[in-house]
């Protein structure tokens, strides 16, 4: 079955935060939805992408929800998702979004602004959206093609590999204890 990117934008990172929470609420209670891969999507001070994972704590959704917003924003600064050419060919792709998609994108999340991503079945892309916009996001969804998906799939637990090990050059060593 194909899956899409919805995107839902808020004002800001905690408005985000907050609608992720009610996503996770409203999977829980409805069984006719199941949200596995959502991320938030924010530019930092430098105004590079910065993606956050949230949800299932699968390897392969995981990693791919931030891939698919990264690749959704563009050149913007994936970099800062991973830094090794794993997703050089991806990057040229994209999701098929053109050019003026990506700057949308990347102009709505100018300000302190978030995107919310949610990777949805496309049978249920409508709810999430409509979910995401009663939540105060303003919202778009792009299908993914198979054959992208299918790469991003494959290279997710590299990606993820490199994610953790960016993470754990980045954090300050412990004092020596004497």
């Amino acid at each position: 079955m194909a899956n899409e990117v919805v995107l839902g934008f808020f004002k800001d990172e905690a408005a985000a935060d907050s609608a992720v929470e009610a996503l996770k609420a409203w999977d829980k209670l409805d069984d006719d939805v199941k949200l596995s891969a959502i991320g938030i999507l924010t530019l930092d001070e430098k105004g590079k992408v910065k993606t956050q994972k949230l949800g299932s704590r699968s390897v392969t959704k995981g990693a791919g929800i931030g891939l698919l917003l990264a690749l959704a924003v563009g050149p913007l600064g994936l970099g800062t998702v991973i830094a090794g050419g794993v997703v050089g060919a991806l990057r040229h792709k994209g999701l098929g979004l053109s050019a003026e998609d990506r700057g949308r994108i990347g102009t709505n999340l100018t300000n302190g602004q978030a995107a919310v991503g949610v990777l949805a079945r496309t049978d249920e892309a409508s709810m999430v959206a409509a979910k995401l916009a009663e939540l105060g996001g303003v919202t778009e969804s792009h299908e993914i093609a198979p054959e992208v998906e299918a790469e991003i799939v494959a290279a997710a637990p590299e990606v993820e590999a490199e994610i953790v090990a960016a993470e754990a050059a980045s954090e300050p060593e412990a004092p020596a204890q004497a």
